[in-house]
């Protein structure tokens, strides 16, 4: 087996199985530059190796990802793509570097992908999770947008929850409310594949990648680009793309501006979840006064 420790992300190599392995555990594997880019050039290095199959995709660690890193402090992400693109004029050109090109990347991967779930999914993480083609969670996991409640965005800067929901009454529920599924929920509304308990997690999702990858890998393309170019047809990469420019536009409103302004100011903050779960909190206070009228 052939083993690389890149600085966010271990690769291995395993006959035909590649294993894409997060590892920021004491930084609850949030996203940052170093984690996209480890996880491009891994997918690049799969496409382009021939004896590479299917690729899993996995954590170090009590969770799977946080979402994107952020700092303890105000001011947003210290990303250097971020900072090089405003320089230049170009505002969104850093999210979009981060956050779209690489998500979109992960989509088109032309090989088949597993994912492996444990503890926390949240945020931008969800989208390293869910764009995978099978997706198998433990029985502790929990999946969460908290962008909505949490910091005024309309999402992350993908929207894929009405794609791998599809049913539009659920993406609204979820998003609205910036709701925690457990992973049996997740599995329920079409988000996952299965659910296994903790201690089986690995072991499941290598067998998953074993079994598919007994078939020839021209087979195992021909299916990716089939059902691919099928949900391509019914809009999905459109989608993704135009709900990066929705985000850039809600993120920089004066009424979001406001919000989370008034969120300073209460004290709640500054982590999205924690902004979410005390907006729920004041929401079931005000919905049990109304009722008590």
């Amino acid at each position: 087996m052939e083993r690389i420790e890149l600085e966010a992300v271990i690769y291995e190599k395993d006959g035909p199985i590649a294993r894409i392995i997060l590892n920021r555990p004491d930084a609850a594997n949030a996203q940052n530059p170093a984690m996209v880019w480890d996880v491009e050039n891994c997918l690049k290095d799969a496409e382009a190796d021939y004896d590479i199959k299917v690729v899993i995709m996995k954590a170090n660690g009590k969770g799977f990802c946080a979402g994107h890193d952020l700092p303890a402090g105000p001011g947003g992400p210290s990303y250097p793509e971020f900072t090089a693109a405003k320089e230049a004029g170009h505002p969104w050109g850093g999210p979009a570097t981060l956050f779209l090109w690489p998500v979109l990347h992960l989509w088109e991967f032309r090989k088949p992908t597993v994912c492996a779930v444990q503890g926390y999914c949240v945020g931008g993480g969800t989208y390293f999770a869910l764009l995978n083609d099978v997706v198998v969670a433990s029985e502790e996991a929990y999946f969460q947008m908290p962008l909505p409640q949490g910091m005024g965005f309309p999402g992350g800067e993908t929207m894929i929850e009405p794609w791998v929901m599809m049913n539009f009454h659920q993406a609204y529920e979820y998003l609205y409310l910036s709701q925690t599924l457990s992973a049996a929920e997740a599995k329920e509304r079409g988000m996952i594949n299965r659910v296994v308990p903790a201690e089986q997690l690995d072991a499941e999702v290598e067998l998953i990648a074993q079994q598919i990858a007994q078939a020839p890998l021209s087979t195992l393309m021909g299916i990716k680009a089939g059902v691919k170019e099928a949900w391509e047809g019914m809009g999905m990469r459109t989608h993704l793309q135009s709900h990066f420019k929705m985000m850039q536009l809600v993120g920089g409103a004066g009424d979001v501006a406001a919000w989370r302004a008034e969120n300073v100011e209460q004290g709640i903050g500054p982590a999205p979840r924690k902004i979410a779960k005390a907006r729920a909190e004041r929401a079931a206070h005000e919905a049990a006064t109304r009722t008590e009228r």
